[in-house]
C-alpha cells in the first residue's frame, strides 16, 4: 500500500509539500517530522486505473 504524505504549513496548516511513499517508509517520515515538530497529513494514495 502507498500513502500520500503532505507537509503542512506551521502557521495556517495548508499543504506545502506532497510525496507518495510505500508503507515501510511512513514510520521513518513520521519519526523525522516528530523530532522537529513538523505537522503532517497522511492518507492512502489514490491508485491509478490499469
Amino acid at each position: 500500500m502507498r500513502f500520500e504524505i503532505m507537509r503542512l504549513d506551521d502557521v495556517d496548516g495548508t499543504p506545502v509539500d506532497t510525496t507518495v511513499v510505500d508503507a515501510a517508509s511512513v514510520n521513518r517520515i513520521v519519526q523525522q517530522a516528530a523530532a522537529i515538530g513538523q505537522r503532517l497529513w497522511i492518507r492512502p494514495a489514490e491508485t491509478s486505473a490499469s
